[in-house]
C-alpha cells in the first residue's frame, strides 16, 4: 500500500489476458486491475476455469476499508482520528507483525512515523518548512512502544500518535489474496500488488516462478534494466528503495523513507533492498527496515536471521553499483 511509492520488482510472468487449457483439466488465467493506488496482477491455474477478478476486487476493497490511510472511513483512519472503532483481523494482523518487526529491529521499523511522513511531504499533505524544532516536537509522540491493543481497541499514550501500515500492508494484502486462492483449491499462482509478490511452490509443470529486480536508477523504465532474476517457491518477495519517490528542495534531495529515531529522511549508500521471506508482508516490512538500517547493519541482521534471504544494491565510494546477497540466494541468483 505504498501509494505512489513504486516498488522496483518486475514479474517475469506474462500478465496478459488469457484463458486457455494447458492440458485437459488446467486453465491459465492472468488478471490485472487497480487497487491501493497501484496495480495488481495475478496469474493462476485453475482446473475449474473460474474467472476470479470480481472476487479479487472484493477482497482488496475489504482490505482497504481496514488498512488504508487513503480511505476516510477505514479502520486505521478512524483510529488516527481517535474515533471509537472495533478492530478487525486485518488491522490486528498488520499491527502484530509491525510490532514484531519493530522489536526485532530496535525500532528501525515503526508504524507510528505517519506524522513525520506527512510533515516531510510524503503523505496527503505538502511538506512543511521543517527544522529541528518541528522534528523534535513530532518525535515526542512517535514510537511503536507508545501504542497497544487492548481487547479490540487501540490505546495510545498520546492522542496525536498516528499509524501508517504502508510499509507492510501492501505485502499483507498479497498474503490475504494468497490465502483466498488456497481456500478455493487453487495451488499454482503468482500474485503481484504494486511490486509486492507471493508465488506458490511451482507452476503446474514443476517450474519455479522467476522474478526480476530492477536496477535502481531514477530514469529506468519500469520493467527494463534488471539487476537480477530471483526464483520463488512458496515465498513472498518485496523491494524497497528511495530512488523514485523523492523531492529536491534548496538543492537537497529528500527521500521518502523516514528514520524513526532521528525524524529525518534517511541518507544511505543502500539503494535497493529486496527481501524473500515466508510471507509477502514479512518481506515488505523487512525491506523497509533495511533501508533505515543501512548496508552494514542490514548485513549483520540477516546473518542472525537465516530465515530471510536478501539482495541488496548499494553504491561504492566511486558511485558504482555493488551487491550483497545472502549465501543461499547467491548460489541461485542470475
Amino acid at each position: 500500500m505504498k501509494n505512489i511509492v513504486y516498488i522496483f520488482i518486475v514479474s517475469l510472468a506474462i500478465f496478459a489476458s488469457c484463458n486457455h487449457p494447458l492440458n485437459v483439466d488446467t486453465y491459465k488465467h492472468s488478471i490485472r486491475g487497480e487497487a491501493q493506488g497501484t496495480y495488481y496482477a495475478i496469474t493462476y491455474y485453475d482446473s475449474l476455469n473460474r474467472m476470479l477478478k470480481p472476487q479479487f476486487d472484493s477482497v482488496l476493497d475489504a482490505f482497504d476499508l481496514s488498512a488504508s490511510n487513503y480511505k476516510p472511513q477505514s479502520i486505521i483512519s478512524k483510529v488516527n482520528r481517535n474515533e471509537k472503532v472495533k478492530l478487525d483481523d486485518i488491522f490486528i494482523g498488520n499491527y502484530r507483525l509491525a510490532m514484531k518487526v519493530s522489536a526485532q529491529t530496535n525500532g528501525d521499523f515503526d508504524i507510528t512515523v505517519r506524522p513525520l511522513v506527512e510533515a516531510w511531504g510524503f503523505g496527503k499533505t505538502k511538506a512543511e518548512d521543517m527544522d529541528s524544532a518541528i522534528v523534535d516536537s513530532i518525535l515526542s509522540f512517535v514510537g511503536y512502544q507508545k501504542i497497544k491493543i487492548i481487547g479490540d481497541s487501540v490505546v495510545k499514550e498520546d492522542p496525536r500518535l498516528q499509524l501508517d501500515f504502508d510499509a507492510l500492508a501492501q505485502g499483507y494484502s498479497v498474503d490475504v489474496l494468497s490465502n483466498y486462492l488456497q481456500s478455493i483449491g487453487i495451488k499454482s499462482y503468482i500474485i503481484d500488488v504494486g511490486g509486492e509478490i507471493y508465488a506458490s511452490k511451482s507452476k503446474p509443470n514443476g517450474e519455479q516462478w522467476k522474478v526480476g529486480v530492477q536496477t535502481p536508477k531514477d530514469s529506468t523504465v519500469y520493467g527494463e534494466d534488471l539487476s537480477a532474476v530471483l526464483p520463488l517457491s512458496g515465498e513472498g518477495m518485496a523491494t524497497s528503495g528511495n530512488y523514485r519517490k523523492f523531492y529536491i528542495k534548496d538543492g537537497i534531495k529528500y527521500a521518502h523513507t523516514i528514520n524513526p529515531h532521528t525524524g529525518y529522511p534517511i541518507a544511505t549508500r543502500l539503494l535497493s533492498t529486496t527481501v524473500i521471506a515466508k510471507t509477502a508482508a514479512q518481506a515488505d516490512a523487512y525491506a523497509t527496515a533495511f533501508m533505515v538500517m543501512g548496508l552494514e547493519k542490514s548485513e549483520a541482521f540477516v546473518k542472525q536471521h537465516p530465515e530471510l534471504e536478501v539482495f541488496l544494491i548499494y553504491s561504492n565510494h566511486n558511485g558504482e553499483y555493488e551487491f550483497y546477497t545472502t549465501p543461499r540466494l547467491a548460489k541461485i541468483v542470475k
